[in-house]
């Protein structure tokens, strides 16, 4: 019999696409799968359809849990699997018939630890084409001497958001042993960049990798108003988390010294923040959003990676964002970040 897999789906709040993502489950080419769904305290219908499922598919298992986030869930989920390969799915999202087949035949055929594909964005509004997203992994297998190769470029290669390994975790096959082995790393308080902190550190666990080439089976689903709503004005104090606890991981592995990437990454991550203020902020006036900016550019966090960051691939746009938030030049931020967004999001729409 082929080798069981378990995939694993966090439950919140998604009662309307809920069935998608598991029929699309139930629909692999790939027999032998156990479903679990864990239920983390969902307000609405998730529970009931969850334990629906369940009573129709011996193979589905639900688990159901106080919320605790998405990090929580996952790896309550992890507790629960039975097998030794582990795929992760979002209740939102979907995925194509073989992409389990894909994953598992490229794994078992080199005995990786991890197996990896791309991923489709899906736009609810129709106006906006899907948009492919891959790692930037150029062979199609790597051995452990090969990965330590990638090292210097894993997490920044010098440009912005320059990560060479591509964080989703839902693209990816994993032995269940990279993924047990770090649950006490994968603090469950960070909710930006969850998936980065569990690849990482299953990344440096790996002792052979796979990639699929020009392969996009996994279907992110993504509204609008995650594009033009939805702002945080917690975002700085999130990502500040994050690079505390990828600094840990790398602390924790001492495989090789990652902290100058990471301040990289956390740099790119602190300008994304900076523009999130500008542009989703619809509830301050303009004058507090000039001193939420202010407060940002001059957090200490923010400046030392202004100062000391080592992106020498970074185009002029980002080089004069760079220097006006060192200075914390707000209004000009605020400019530039405004013509920037309605003129990306205009030319988004034409496309279509």
């Amino acid at each position: 019999m082929r080798e069981k897999i378990s995939v694993i789906v966090p439950v919140y709040g998604v009662e309307k696409v809920l069935a998608r993502c598991v029929d699309s489950i139930l629909a692999q080419t790939y027999q032998n799968l156990e479903i679990i769904l864990v239920d983390d305290g969902s307000f609405d219908n998730c529970p009931a359809i969850c334990d629906r499922y369940a009573s129709q598919y011996e193979n589905i298992i639900v688990v159901h849990k106080k919320n605790g986030g998405l990090t929580s869930a996952w790896k309550e989920g992890v507790r629960h699997a039975s097998a030794d390969l582990l795929g992760f799915v979002d209740s939102d999202d979907y995925i194509e018939p073989g992409m389990y087949e894909r994953l598992a035949q490229t794994l078992l055929k080199h005995n990786a630890d991890i197996s990896m594909a791309g991923l489709i964005f899906d736009y609810a509004d129709g106006d906006y084409p899907p948009r492919k997203e891959t790692n930037r992994m150029q062979k199609e297998v790597y051995t452990q001497e090969e990965l330590y190769s990638l090292y210097p470029v894993l997490l920044n290669d010098g440009s912005f958001i320059g990560r060479s390994l591509q964080p989703s975790r839902v693209t990816k096959l994993f032995r269940r042993h990279v993924v047990e082995q770090n649950l006490a790393l994968w603090d469950e308080r960070v909710s930006v960049g969850e998936d980065l902190q569990m690849v990482f550190a299953a990344f440096l666990d790996a002792k052979i990798i796979c990639t699929i080439p020009d392969y996009y089976p996994y279907h992110y689903w993504y509204h609008m108003s995650s594009m033009t709503g939805g702002h945080d004005a917690r975002y700085l104090e999130k990502i500040k988390l994050l690079r505390e606890r990828m600094e840990a991981i790398s602390d924790a592995k001492a495989v090789y010294d990652f902290r100058p990437q990471i301040r990289n990454d956390f740099l790119s991550l602190a300008i994304m923040a900076v523009k999130n203020e500008i542009w989703r902020n619809h509830t301050d006036s303009f004058f507090q959003i000039q001193k939420n900016v202010k407060r940002m550019c001059q957090d200490a966090s923010v400046q030392e990676a202004l100062t000391y960051h080592t992106m020498d691939r970074i185009g002029l746009s980002v080089k004069i964002y760079i220097f006006m938030m060192k200075h914390s030049l707000t209004i000009p931020c605020y400019l530039v970040t405004k013509i920037f967004f309605t003129l990306y999001y205009w030319i988004g729409s034409q496309k279509g």
